[in-house]
């Protein structure tokens, strides 16, 4: 399968423990300031689709790295390995092997989830952060009903749920693409084109299933961060949108008072998927933030 390979972007790619895993590369081979890891989220997502409009202007004055996480994407073959905590260890190891000692980390939904990780367990690898719409901040999902339920869809067997996830991915796409953004207008129709492709892929859910399972509890969510959150000091850049119908934004308020040097923007109109459906308002946020940081 040809994967999407956005403007300004090169395909490589980079052996670790786990497998081989699809690497997109923008910039130049100066060094210059830190560097970006980008890291998208979970579900029928990819460092094309999370970052599709973003590798080119980010690589305007630095090098910009994007994994597909093993399990995703072009690293299909690599996964899956778990939850955050291995998906971290993961990137630890990718970093090294592209020679990428420490970086501006940027992450979306279970990538931001995976970032806040690599800041406490990798803490040399983590220069700054920049969360979008962050997994792992919250104790429970909306109530213990919801909590209960996420639980019970989650540890369904692999022979009941796979064939009802790749129905509703096959014939339903466009519902997927509308529970993560606000506005559908607003994705670019190549990230619409490769979203469909990825969720068509067969075995493209496993990573999705495993790392729900290494994180739904019964009773709670099992990757909650908020009490770890204030050991993380580096500069961070929150940005969530304020009709994310996924992830919680209070998780991110609650993270952002915790942590010493975290700065939260939150996007009015605006959905899950924020960094696409608000670009513009994104890229602004995001230079600023590394033009005050001196990152």
């Amino acid at each position: 399968m040809d994967h999407l390979v956005p403007p300004g972007a090169r395909e490589e790619y980079v052996d670790v423990g786990v497998g081989r895993l699809r690497v997109l590369r923008a910039g130049g081979a100066r060094p210059g300031p830190a560097p970006l890891v980008l890291l998208h989220g979970s579900g029928p997502d990819g460092a094309a689709v999370s970052w599709y409009r973003l590798l080119e202007p980010l690589s305007a004055d630095r090098r910009v790295w994007a994994l597909d996480l093993p399990g995703w994407g072009g690293s299909l073959e690599a996964g899956p390995v778990g939850g955050p905590r291995e998906l971290a260890a993961v990137v630890d190891e990718a970093m090294g092997a592209l020679g990428v000692e420490r970086a501006v980390v940027a992450g979306v939904s279970m990538g931001g989830d995976i970032a806040l990780n690599l800041a406490l367990e990798h803490p040399e690898r983590v220069a700054g952060l920049v969360l979008v719409a962050p997994a792992g901040l919250v104790p429970r999902l909306r109530d213990r009903f919801t909590q209960a339920g996420a639980w019970a869809a989650v540890h369904t067997p692999d022979p009941l749920v796979l064939p009802v996830l790749r129905a509703v991915d096959r014939y339903f796409p466009e519902m997927s693409v509308r529970a993560v953004v606000r506005n559908p207008s607003a994705i670019p129709a190549p990230v619409v084109e490769e979203f469909t492709r990825l969720i068509r892929r067969p075995g493209s859910q496993l990573g999705h299933l495993g790392y729900n399972r290494a994180t739904v509890g019964r009773r709670g969510m099992l990757n909650d961060l908020s009490g770890r959150v204030h050991r993380i000091g580096v500069p961070a850049l929150f940005f969530h949108g304020e009709d994310d119908p996924l992830v919680d934004p209070r998780g991110s308020r609650r993270a952002a008072r915790l942590m010493p040097q975290a700065r939260l923007v939150t996007v009015p109109d605006c959905g899950h998927w924020a960094q696409v459906e608000c670009h513009d308002r994104f890229l602004a946020e995001v230079r600023a933030f590394l033009g005050a940081e001196d990152l």
